[in-house]
């Protein structure tokens, strides 16, 4: 497969998961915005730092309202993170591997690059918020599912898979960073009615609330939400997961090329899959999560410098 191919379909994935994560959080993020006090302006301005956007929207001058923000992120064109640009990311390289793809995901980019072109402001507020975003979350897993269930599984499927997964676990430990000053003195004991609902908003922005009732059946304890989506295999946001993929599927990937980038991430599966959360917890969550941050950068430099830099 020529390298312009593979990240082509490398970024189509990725653009698509981000676009869905970017879903996720604001649809957990604008419920929580209607609680009152400093919850609500805490998660008002969640996106923003979990995106890394802040400066780039404060520079932009418009007031942090929760109007702007959602528009921000949602039908804005010159933010790159926002759900159009993602879509429209996806869309154009897309249509450059058209012939590497099956026609049900070519449909499925296309029929959403059109569909989210139809819609303005105005058309936005008449819709509501939250059914975009259940849009947007639906149109995700109709891409996924087509790829999925009609690609050949290729080099083209392997990148597809690539794409996916290093996003997720990009957004699933970009999302408990945010949350990560909480852990610092009771972690292990059940979270205050207070904290109680950002704990639940955090799960639901993973699809996790449920797999938490059914894993741990008790309230929500810190310690435990960190283990869940650190550690846990079964949990398909989870970081291990998410890393379980990555290594399956860059060992799939025949020859000798990326050999590095296997070594790493052959090593950052074996970390998570012996580490225990206490010693994660001990170590310090934020310094945790921004080690394992960095390790997923090198690691997907290391992919683009050995799949993709000839693109």
């Amino acid at each position: 497969m020529l390298s312009r191919t593979a990240s082509c379909v490398y970024w189509m994935s990725r653009q698509m998961e981000r676009a869905e994560n970017i879903a996720r959080v604001l649809d957990v993020s604008s419920q929580m915005a209607l609680m009152p006090g400093g919850v609500a302006r805490e998660q008002l301005m969640a996106p923003l730092d979990i995106t890394g956007m802040r400066d780039v929207f404060q520079a932009s001058g418009v007031k942090a309202t929760p109007d702007e923000i959602l528009l921000f992120f949602t039908l804005n064109p010159n933010n790159p993170s926002s759900i159009y640009s993602c879509l429209r990311e996806a869309r154009e390289n897309g249509h450059v591997v058209r012939g590497k793809i099956t026609s049900e995901m070519w449909e499925s980019l296309n029929t959403t690059w059109l569909e989210i072109q139809g819609l303005s402001r105005d058309k936005l507020k008449r819709m509501g918020v939250s059914r975009f975003l259940d849009w947007v979350k639906e149109r995700s897993h109709l891409f996924r599912g087509a790829t999925f269930g009609t690609l050949q599984r290729n080099n083209a499927f392997h990148f597809a898979r690539l794409g996916t997964f290093l996003e997720r676990a990009d957004n699933t430990a970009r999302l408990l960073l945010v949350k990560a000053p909480a852990f610092q003195d009771r972690f292990d004991t059940d979270a205050s009615a207070s904290d109680y609902y950002q704990w639940a908003s955090l799960l639901r922005s993973l699809s996790a609330f449920e797999s938490y009732r059914d894993i741990y059946r008790d309230s929500i304890v810190p310690a435990h939400v960190a283990e869940m989506l650190l550690l846990r295999a079964d949990l398909p946001r989870s970081l291990l997961a998410c890393v379980n993929e990555i290594n399956q599927t860059l060992a799939a990937i025949p020859g000798r090329t990326g050999l590095e980038a296997k070594r790493l991430a052959a090593e950052l599966h074996a970390r998570l899959h012996y580490a225990r959360i206490d010693e994660a917890l001990e170590e310090g969550l934020q310094q945790y999560l921004e080690k394992f941050l960095a390790d997923i950068y090198e690691l997907g430099a290391h992919i683009h410098r050995a799949y993709l830099e000839a693109a």
